[in-house]
């Protein structure tokens, strides 16, 4: 059974179907959004390999051609580089402004290709059908694709709304077990950011999230689509309520810069790890009681995602050359910085011009270095 969740954007909207099985309909879905009988989808070697054929017949029932595109997998193909590949090789095909771009992989593929889109003769449809638990819970709803750069995180990019989002859940099956747990800590998030009774039903049912049991899996899903359609619906563009979707965030972006995004980090192992630091910054600041700060650390601990620098391997970290990374963050504004605190467990909120001394000196305490 499928759940359809309506992102209401006027003139933009667009559903996010949840469910089982999807990939086997994805033809009958997607018909309506194409005109030409054609789709270029871009993928990654590992999905492209594991669903490839599946996605292309269920395609070719609805009397639709499948032309892919398989790229690397890997942050490192959400690139300049990467982007001009995937652009090239979308003129080749020829494709005109009629036709679709179906994305078809995780995050990364999910942003190169809504990008590639985005900019494709100046605006081309796509469809996101996102393969991790991490792209169907967030990047693949809202519109954002971008690509990284050497001095940061998705730091050039555009909003570009797809058609149609695909979250089939019987994909999840084959991803590996560091992949859901990456997935996880965007599901926490949104316990965390708005949603204390979602953020208490994870305490409980986490576990069997991450198992993969069906109806906690569903539920979890749904909850937290549901949850970033209608923070989208309020503010597409991040001029307000939206940037709450950051919680953690720009900790966790400098930590990647740090690291290279690479595989010795995963987006969603940063995400988790800079949540639990922005509850304990928060708690430090004396805006967050202790026992909340601690409570978060514990939940995303649960699910196996590190909580300190310490826990990321192979690294130590020196605060001043983080708080560098954070001063390039996309929330940064006139040179200050801009965090994701919390007031409470599920109350979020912007803090602005916060005192990159104070970063500093709680990132020392946390065990960088001076």
């Amino acid at each position: 059974m499928s759940r359809t969740l309506p992102v209401g954007l006027e003139d933009r909207a667009y559903d996010v179907i949840v469910g089982e099985g999807l990939l086997d309909v994805a033809g009958r879905l997607i018909a309506p959004f194409q005109t030409r009988g054609r789709t270029a989808v871009v993928s990654d070697e590992t999905v492209w390999g594991l669903y490839g054929a599946q996605l292309t017949a269920a395609l070719a029932s609805a009397g639709i051609k499948a032309l892919p595109v398989v790229v690397p997998p890997g942050e490192q193909t959400k690139s300049f580089e990467g982007l001009a590949d995937v652009s090239d090789r979308l003129l080749a095909l020829e494709l005109d402004r009629g036709d679709l771009i179906t994305a078809f992989g995780g995050g990364v593929v999910g942003d190169l290709a809504g990008f590639a889109a985005a900019i494709y003769k100046r605006g081309i449809d796509f469809v996101q059908i996102p393969t991790t638990l991490l792209a169907q819970v967030d990047s693949s709803v809202g519109g954002k694709t971008a690509i990284d750069t050497p001095r940061g995180k998705n730091l050039v990019g555009a909003f570009h709304q797809p058609k149609l989002v695909l979250a089939d859940l019987t994909v999840l099956g084959t991803l590996d077990a560091r992949q859901m747990r990456a997935g996880y800590a965007e599901v926490i998030k949104y316990g965390l950011l708005g949603d204390r009774g979602f953020f208490e039903w994870l305490e409980v049912n986490g576990a069997d999230v991450l198992s993969r049991e069906p109806d906690a899996l569903a539920t979890a899903v749904a909850r937290s689509i549901e949850m970033k359609a209608e923070i989208v619906a309020e503010d597409e563009r991040e001029q307000g309520r939206r940037a709450l979707l950051n919680l953690g965030h720009t900790f966790a972006h400098a930590l990647e810069a740090e690291t290279g995004f690479g595989d010795a980090l995963l987006h969603g192992e940063a995400v988790g790890c800079g949540m639990a630091l922005a509850f304990r910054f928060s708690a430090a600041q004396g805006l967050l009681n202790g026992q909340d700060a601690g409570r978060a650390t514990r939940a995303i601990a649960a699910a196996g995602l590190p909580t300190t620098l310490a826990e990321v391997p192979g690294r130590t970290f020196d605060a001043a050359g983080l708080v560098a990374h954070m001063g390039q963050d996309k929330k940064a504004e006139g040179g200050k910085l801009t965090f994701i605190l919390a007031r409470a467990l599920g109350e979020a909120f912007v803090a602005k011009n916060v005192d990159a001394g104070a970063v500093r000196a709680f990132l020392v305490e946390e065990g960088a270095r001076i």
